[in-house]
């Protein structure tokens, strides 16, 4: 493993960039945010990314205390990469940039990859209460755990147990509200998002 290398200068940000700055480093703790993942998982999930970088990169964040990986028990005997506790810090460093870089997004470009769960840390920030939410996008589903102090905070996908509420809405409207030129009250009241479900926490989010 080659020595990581370092800006040498005694200031936070930049010890920070040590760890974090190399290029796909803050995109593969994105995925990671969802929970453990295989190698074939999170290639996949980022287009672009040959072999060779991806493996360079988890092992540059496992040695730096970001992420670790451990072997599934039978049947699944796969290795799975995983957040540590200080990896994990870094979701409100994605969700700023997040809120940065959303003015980008006003159209998108014919070579743009696109995930639907891409758009769930953005939308992560926007949405009060505690409890398990299913967004539903023409890109496809994901889930989001909201109030959740440790573990996963979304996963790709339909929620694995029945959600306190359902989300129904257009990528453009997820990506106003994420960096906040949009409120949800606002998107509820437009019709630009149906909140279903009886739960306490689906009348929070439609404003009952």
């Amino acid at each position: 493993m080659s020595p990581r290398r370092s800006y040498d200068q005694y200031c936070s940000m930049a010890r920070a960039l040590d760890a974090v700055g190399d290029r796909w480093t803050l995109l593969i703790v994105r995925e990671l945010l969802a929970g453990p993942r295989r190698y074939t998982d999170l290639h996949a999930d980022l287009p672009g990314v040959s072999t060779d970088v991806l493996a360079s990169r988890l092992k540059d964040m496992e040695r730096d205390g970001l992420t670790t990986r451990r072997r599934l028990p039978p049947p699944g005997a796969a290795y799975v990469y995983e957040l540590t506790s200080r990896g994990g810090e870094l979701l409100p460093v994605l969700q700023a940039l997040g809120v940065w870089g959303a003015p980008a997004l006003a159209e998108r470009r014919p070579t743009d990859a696109v995930r639907a769960h891409w758009l769930a840390l953005p939308l992560l920030r926007a949405l009060p209460g505690e409890g398990l939410v299913e967004v539903r996008l023409d890109e496809g589903k994901f889930h989001l755990r909201l109030g959740a102090q440790d573990g996963p905070v979304y996963g790709d996908g339909a929620a694995p147990e029945e959600p306190d509420a359902r989300l129904a809405l257009d990528a453009p409207t997820c990506t106003a509200l994420g960096e906040g030129s949009l409120t949800l009250h606002q998107a509820v009241t437009d019709g630009r998002v149906a909140v279903s479900g009886d739960s306490t926490l689906a009348k929070v989010l439609r404003g009952d």
